[in-house]
């Protein structure tokens, strides 16, 4: 093979345009390489943060959710509370009542009694007036009438 002109002035060419290459062409290619590979990696370091924020963000949703049930217990807890106080209230309230009731009605009961023991005794002074009179065949004068009264409605 024989080395002629041409194949040195390819040569030359390609040197040349190598050279060319690396001075003026090859620097912006490099430059905008590392800046691409930059805004990646800050994109990526970005996705990563914002995937630790969301993994925050979650876990203190589930804490606010957590605490909104431990409040919402706390309050159905109470409501339990105030609901078995309002039943107890009214159970006492109708014990209350019904001992009032019943004593009202003893009072009654009792003083239907002594009404009826007081007209009982009438009765029986009437009747054993009369069976005296019947007996003695006269009438009782009105004092002696009275004091037999009195001491017949003592008796019984």
């Amino acid at each position: 093979m024989d080395i002629n002109m041409t194949l040195i002035g390819q040569t030359i060419a390609m040197i040349v345009f190598v050279w060319f290459c690396m001075k003026f062409i090859w620097p912006p290619i490099l430059k905008a390489l590392e800046e691409r590979q930059q805004q990646i990696e800050e994109g990526l370091a970005a996705a990563d943060k914002s995937q630790e924020k969301l993994v925050e963000a979650q876990a203190q949703a589930d804490e606010i959710v957590s605490e909104a049930r431990q409040q919402a217990t706390g309050i159905l807890d109470q409501a339990h509370a105030r609901a078995n106080e309002i039943v107890a209230e009214g159970k006492s309230a109708g014990v209350k009542e019904r001992e009032r009731q019943l004593l009202a009605a003893k009072a009654e009961i009792e003083q239907e009694a002594n009404k009826a023991r007081e007209e009982l005794r009438g009765q029986v002074s009437a009747i054993a007036i009369a069976s005296a009179e019947k007996i003695l065949m006269r009438e009782i004068d009105g004092r002696a009438h009275d004091d037999i009264l009195g001491k017949l409605a003592q008796e019984l």
